[in-house]
């Protein structure tokens, strides 16, 4: 066509001459002359989009396609291009290199990444590839970041990013054939599943025990306090709050094998509220000093005055000690105990204890005192 050989009968070889040329014969061409001028000027300028194609190789994915999508943008660029706003050339390559980010970004990511993050993955590393030649070596997060003039987080999110433009499927076999997928590797089951009946059940039963003894394993376990910190904030003895934190656990331990809670033993609050209390009673020849409450450091010196209460009014006849009302025993109180043996012994008084619950009765056994309980 005569429209066609305009453009091919004068060799040209400057891209702008001839799209210029190709703008002022459409407008006087007819349809079909229009399209020869097109196609004309399409087949010129295709070594020139395989140029900025093979700019983009090697980054993930096949030459052909990126010479395909090339060429999409020149042909975007023909059709949209005015003389009057510039060089062909120029608007070109931005079009033709647009239109290949674009597919960069839109087609070849396995995972939605954002585009700004996108755009600087591949540049990161392009300029890693160049950077590598130009270095012998690997360059640094921040070798990037200054050639770019980004930040090194920026450089470090798009590192990161850059995992996602060709995930691994899970389906992929792992070793020879017949082995398994690359799925069954991952992931395991969640031992914190197991654990939800026990949770549950731990919840209900921390709130059946008195306040104090909750508020104590609140601080323990969940404000990571020591005893004695604790000991310090709650204004009594760090040997107590030991032994109340064991007799607490031990009866959450004894409570979940148990279809019902056992009953608890104790004060239901502080022992200054609650304090010890030493009944006296004579049975025929024998003093009964029956203790109730918590004996520690502070409720002591009421429990020592009680049985030397209890002694002098024997006189000389057995005194036996009723420990079933006390679920604990300190130190403070077995100091106590000593006391009252002694000045049993010295009055001439055969003094014993009965009925002492299991904990307190492991307390007198370490202590020796376990000579004094009645068989």
């Amino acid at each position: 066509m005569p429209e066609r050989d305009l453009l091919e009968r004068g060799g040209l070889e400057d891209l702008d001459t001839a799209a210029i040329a190709c703008f002022v014969q459409s407008a006087s061409a007819t349809d079909d002359g229009r399209e020869a001028l097109r196609e004309s000027l399409t087949r010129l300028c295709l070594p020139f989009a395989g140029r900025l194609a093979r700019r983009y190789r090697g980054r993930g994915e096949s030459f052909e396609d990126i010479e395909q999508v090339a060429r999409l943008g020149l042909v975007k660029a023909i059709d949209r291009y005015d003389p009057e706003r510039g060089s062909f050339t120029a608007y070109a390559v931005i079009t033709i290199s647009g239109e290949i980010k674009r597919h960069f970004r839109d087609k070849t990511w396995g995972v939605h990444v954002p585009r700004r993050v996108q755009d600087l993955s591949l540049e990161v590393g392009h300029a890693t590839m160049a950077m590598t030649g130009t270095l012998s070596r690997t360059p640094s997060v921040g070798e990037i970041a200054e050639r770019l003039g980004v930040s090194s987080a920026a450089v470090l999110e798009a590192q990161e990013s850059s995992a996602g433009y060709s995930p691994s499927s899970l389906n992929a076999p792992v070793g020879g054939e017949g082995a398994a997928e690359f799925g069954d590797l991952i992931g395991d089951l969640d031992g914190r599943l197991e654990l939800v009946d026990d949770r549950v059940t731990v919840a209900d039963l921390l709130l059946r025990l008195p306040p104090r003894e909750r508020r104590m394993l609140a601080m323990r376990f969940y404000g990571n306090r020591t005893q004695a910190q604790i000991a310090a904030d709650m204004g009594v003895s760090q040997m107590h709050v030991s032994r109340l934190l064991s007799r607490a656990l031990a009866w959450l331990r004894e409570a979940m094998l148990c279809d019902v809670a056992p009953r608890w033993q104790g004060a239901e609050s502080r022992p200054d509220q609650y304090p010890v209390r030493v009944e006296i009673q004579r049975d025929g020849d024998v003093v009964v000093a029956r203790v109730h409450g918590e004996v520690d450091r502070d409720t002591a010196e009421r429990l020592r005055l009680g049985l030397r209460r209890a002694i002098a009014q024997a006189g000389g006849d057995p005194v036996v000690i009723d420990l079933a009302g006390v679920p604990l025993v300190a130190a403070a109180g077995i100091a106590v105990l000593v006391d009252a043996a002694s000045a049993a012994a010295v009055a001439g008084t055969p003094l014993t204890l009965t009925r002492a619950q299991p904990c307190v009765a492991r307390v007198l056994a370490v202590t020796g005192l376990s000579r004094l309980l009645e068989s």
